[in-house]
């Protein structure tokens, strides 16, 4: 009898266990990627990509967020977002862009999505 309680107990335990473990998952990268093209629609390497955010509020706040990087030999540059979203959270955020390299200048905007390669192209121009 004693045998069957414990191999019981050991089976409710190893359920439960179960349960807790699956529960738990690991949150996916949130990444932000904006390419850089000149008018020409060639890239452009080593541009300046600076992100951030505008007050939506009506009497402005100072930007929180500016986030500052240049483009890779494809063009591209990455910007990491991990830090901001937390699991549960609808949406990260909507972000200004401005990509710069020599008298080139271009402006765009971003939707950072949660759990994913979210996605710009901005065109600089003289």
């Amino acid at each position: 009898m004693k045998k069957y309680i414990y191999i019981s107990g050991f089976m409710l335990i190893a359920f439960a266990l179960s349960f807790s473990f699956g529960s738990c998952r690991k949150k996916g990268d949130t990444i932000a990627k904006v390419t850089v093209r000149d008018t020409a629609n060639v890239i452009v390497p080593n541009a300046r990509v600076i992100l951030y955010g505008t007050s939506t509020l009506p009497q402005p706040k100072p930007v929180e967020r500016r986030d500052t990087t240049t483009t890779n030999s494809s063009g591209v540059a990455i910007f990491n977002y991990n830090e901001v979203y937390q699991l549960g959270q609808a949406g990260v955020a909507v972000l200004d862009i401005i990509a710069e390299k020599g008298d080139m200048y271009g402006e765009g905007i971003i939707k950072i999505e949660e759990e994913s390669e979210n996605e710009a192209t901005v065109f600089i121009q003289p």
